[in-house]
């Protein structure tokens, strides 16, 4: 099969790119490279994969240049994961999110439907949840009220997807992923950015109490369940969670990463951020049913993996 990963340099996007070619897929990029975080860590996610892949560097804002894409590539499947990423910087860039996360979806499901792609995976969050009273999270819940933009483009998304799979018979799974991390985790989400600072001891932000609780779901277990999204023959359209089906207290999260590098952390409480959500757990029988998702990794033996990589990279 020969898939196009968006934001295929990026942390999921490059480690699902190293899996299908281990396991003998063809593989093309596309990435714009932003500056959303140091683009110089994307380029080092893919160095080792250059000669392997295609890859494009191209923003899926511009309709003609994702056109021009497809007019060059011929593939059989997407694995759509590139996006703007973050709840808090969507709420001050809600525009640069809506272009990017729909706009961008969009003119990608436009061109899969001209050149009849077959297959069609979607990069969604589990902060399309908001503050939902129902724990676990399931995957049938009626959606009231999301609490960023960031998670309102991601709705939008899975939505336009449905759409395009009605009208043209795409087959379009939506993954909801809960808070992935591993080896090359986006330097601004939390395990990444409190490792680094307590490491250098620098303060971390703590926003409220450390009470909130979030699902941590490891790359690998990811990926799993990506590859395993990218063969499904279920129905025409279908969302699943990725998630651990565990929590943490945010609070326990930073002892348990002050234990790891045997360091103390400098701890800068501040209010709860608007768009935060209080919990996220994710209900997975689902995907354990039809996607024979199967996540291995528990945070207790995930995090020293990472702590490991994060050393290593550090020196």
């Amino acid at each position: 099969m020969r898939v196009l990963v968006t934001g295929g340099a990026g942390f999921i996007g490059s480690h699902l790119v190293e899996k299908l070619l281990a396991s003998g897929h063809e593989v093309v990029i596309l990435d714009d490279f932003n500056d959303f975080y140091d683009p110089q860590t994307k380029h080092a996610n893919i160095a080792g994969l250059a000669r392997d892949v295609t890859i494009y560097h191209v923003d899926l804002r511009d309709s003609e240049l994702v056109r021009n894409l497809f007019h060059r590539e011929k593939v059989d499947a997407i694995a759509h994961l590139a996006a703007r990423a973050g709840v808090r910087p969507s709420i001050q860039q809600p525009r640069l999110y809506y272009d990017t996360n729909v706009t961008g979806t969009l003119h990608l499901l436009e061109a899969a439907r001209v050149t009849g792609v077959e297959r069609f995976v979607f990069a969604s969050s589990s902060s399309v949840y908001g503050a939902s009273k129902r724990i676990p999270f399931s995957e049938d819940e009626h959606l009231k009220q999301t609490l960023s933009p960031y998670a309102a483009t991601k709705i939008a998304g899975e939505f336009l997807c449905s759409t395009y799979s009605h009208l043209y018979n795409l087959r379009v799974v939506a993954l909801r992923y809960f808070t992935v991390y591993g080896p090359r985790q986006r330097p601004d989400l939390a395990i990444h950015q409190f490792t680094r600072r307590i490491y250098a001891g620098q303060p971390i932000d703590q926003f409220g109490d450390g009470s909130t609780r979030r699902d941590y779901t490891y790359i690998d277990d990811v990926i799993q369940g990506t590859m395993a999204a990218l063969q499904y023959e279920g129905s025409l359209f279908d969302i699943f969670n990725l998630g651990e089906n565990d929590t943490i207290q945010l609070k326990d999260l930073i002892a348990a990463i002050e234990k790891a590098l045997g360091k103390k952390a400098k701890i800068n409480q501040l209010p709860e951020q608007p768009g935060d959500m209080p919990l996220t757990c994710a209900d997975i029988s689902k995907a354990r049913k039809l996607l024979c998702y199967k996540p291995t990794t528990r945070l207790s033996d995930g995090l020293p993996r990472f702590i490991e990589w994060f050393l290593r990279s550090a020196k």
